[in-house]
């Protein structure tokens, strides 16, 4: 398996920025970028973020607004969060240069063993093996594995039948042929098992079960959450804080929210005790938006308010100060409905 994935991947491997060169640093940056992305968008943030930090030095003088301001809309937000506190650490105890070694890597904030393996068998050819969803994905089927691969019992048998396949050079290129296989040909839906180079020895092609592998113990359930904004408007000006809580969107900004048990309608509003609502306040729902999280549906209200309400605890900008700040996707999109950037 080990040398087909070789020649495969030398012959079909994709043009990607990242491989150009084997400097830790940009290399850490595309790992981070391309966690829960797909390559398709993470081409275009990672160009972007380069663009901005082109080395360590510009990454760690950066502050968080101006950081999750570049990242904004790619989600996920703690690991922008967790790449500024890494690049300070190794500006301070590196001397700036990007570490390549798995064990100096592993220590690091938002670096795991997935992304030092990647790291430093690219870097260095250290002989390590990645295990991310396309591994999982090409191993379980290819010797038709039943383990569940979201239990310590399965990401242990995964990382030793990984550990196995690693040729004796050439590490980095065998680990970036199996992230482009799983990709390219081994894919969670409609794998191409028919041109698949490797699908003579594929014990799950030649049992008719690719379909059922890999295996998990849980089902993802998703949360349903409501979310209702208060756009509060006073002479071109409204309201926004910062997140400051453990949850989504930590240190973005938003408009004052109110989570609820179920959708709320124009008599909850204006009964609520989150603010005095006067009766010349002006209050119009907008249509609600729906937005998917990988483990929550957020099910969003924007209310309009006209009204001489706020609080010390908000910030209050003009709409022309819009792009200066951090939102989530989703008051991003309200923003643009509203044509306000």
């Amino acid at each position: 398996m080990t040398d087909k994935i070789l020649k495969w991947y030398k012959q079909n491997k994709r043009d990607l920025p990242w491989r150009r060169n084997k400097d830790p640093y940009k290399i850490w940056v595309s790992e981070i970028i391309l966690q829960q992305t797909q390559v398709k968008t993470g081409l275009k943030y990672y160009k972007k973020f380069l663009e901005r930090y082109t080395n360590l030095s510009d990454l760690a003088s950066s502050s968080e607004n101006d950081l999750l301001k570049i990242w904004q809309g790619l989600g996920y937000y703690n690991r922008a969060l967790n790449m500024l506190t890494t690049a300070k650490l190794v500006t301070r105890q590196y001397n700036g240069i990007f570490p390549s070694q798995y064990d100096v890597l592993i220590k690091l904030k938002g670096i795991g063993p997935y992304t030092a393996a990647a790291i430093s068998s690219i870097c260095i050819d250290e002989k390590k093996a990645v295990l991310d969803g396309n591994v999982f994905r090409i191993l379980s089927r290819y010797y038709n594995m039943s383990t569940p691969i979201d239990t310590f019992q399965g990401k242990k048998e995964y990382q030793n039948k990984a550990n196995t396949l690693l040729p004796n050079k050439n590490c980095g290129e065998y680990n970036q042929g199996m992230m482009d296989f799983g990709s390219i040909i081994c894919t969670q839906h409609t794998p191409k098992c028919t041109i698949c180079p490797i699908n003579i020895d594929c014990q799950a092609f030649e049992l008719k079960n690719i379909e059922y592998r890999p295996l998990k113990a849980k089902k993802l359930k998703l949360k349903k959450r409501y979310f209702n904004y208060f756009f509060i408007t006073q002479n071109n000006r409204f309201f926004i804080k910062k997140r400051l809580s453990s949850d989504v969107w930590y240190k973005l900004f938003e408009m004052p929210l109110v989570e609820s048990s179920q959708k709320l309608n124009i008599k909850d509003i204006k009964s609520h005790n989150y603010f005095k609502i006067t009766q010349n306040s002006k209050i119009i729902s907008s249509t609600d938006v729906v937005h998917l999280l990988s483990h929550q549906k957020l099910i969003i209200s924007f209310w309009e308010l006209d009204c001489q309400q706020g609080s010390n605890k908000w910030t209050q900008i003009n709409f022309n100060q819009i792009p200066n700040y951090p939102f989530p996707k989703p008051i991003e999109k309200y923003f643009d409905i509203k044509k306000l950037t």
